[in-house]
């Protein structure tokens, strides 16, 4: 039996590497970490980078997982608890919002969607499974920030390498730039149990989440609709109560599914 190929050897440390902890490594720090040349390590991971699974941010230079490796697990996503708790409850609240539906967790402080239920009518859309999601510009992203002091650490950490002041990525006029004023909206975000994105990731879009708890209330995710800001906001541009209703109706239904026994 031929023995094992040592450049995919080095190729799977360094995705195992990248996995861990910020997920966000220079070259130097994977070097050094697996004991390889620069030379050698700089070959490997510029094929991974060819074929998507690794992304260099062009900043830092740094190196992190890409969104193709992200695709390669959809079929674990399928059997993941939290997707396969939700299906029905999603699929749902997409019949009764007339909007499509997302369903995020937590990766390396981006919103990672492990479920999406089209908006139900006859546009074009498409699958968003596996996609990445900016946090601080999207009302999933929010809800997790609220509640997972992990993801806010790893968002706080991501702006100040992206940024010397530490500004938050600006998608629209309307998206937070600061760490001050995305603390004020995460403390709306608890006392009122939902959170919302008008015109912030793009304008003309919106949307509203709530957060999915498991066992002793701890926030697994969240689910959320987005859509048109004209059919997701009133007149006033604030989100219709009764979409709002909607999703943490759903939520909460899920999350009972979960064993969160107080929703």
């Amino acid at each position: 039996m031929p023995g094992p190929v040592q450049s995919i050897e080095r190729a799977a440390a360094i995705l195992r590497l990248l996995a861990q902890g910020s997920g966000r490594l220079g070259l130097t720090e994977i070097a050094n970490s697996l004991g390889l040349a620069r030379g050698t390590a700089h070959g490997i991971l510029r094929t991974l980078q060819l074929v998507g699974f690794v992304e260099q941010d062009e900043a830092t230079g740094k190196y992190q997982l890409g969104a193709a490796l992200l695709h390669l697990g959809t079929s674990y996503l399928d059997v993941n608890e939290l997707r396969s708790r939700a299906i029905n409850w999603a699929d749902a609240l997409a019949a009764r919002s007339g909007e499509a539906v997302r369903i995020g967790t937590h990766l390396q402080g981006k919103v990672l969607v492990v479920h999406h239920v089209f908006r139900p009518d006859d546009s074009l859309q498409t699958l968003d499974v596996g996609m990445l999601m900016p946090m601080h510009a999207t009302a999933i992203g929010k809800v997790l920030l609220a509640y997972d002091a992990n993801a806010a650490a790893a968002l706080h950490d991501a702006s100040h390498d992206a940024s010397q002041d530490g500004e938050l990525e600006q998608f629209t006029r309307r998206t937070v730039r600061t760490h001050r004023e995305m603390s004020r909206m995460l403390a709306t975000v608890r006392e009122h149990g939902w959170a919302s994105d008008v015109d912030e990731a793009g304008m003309g879009k919106a949307g509203v989440a709530a957060p999915i708890r498991g066992y002793g209330g701890l926030v697994v995710g969240a689910m959320g609709i987005s859509g048109a800001t004209e059919r997701i906001c009133d007149s006033g541009g604030r989100p219709r109560p009764d979409l709002v209703g909607y999703v943490r109706d759903a939520a909460r239904a899920v999350s009972r599914d979960l064993g969160a026994s107080r929703w």
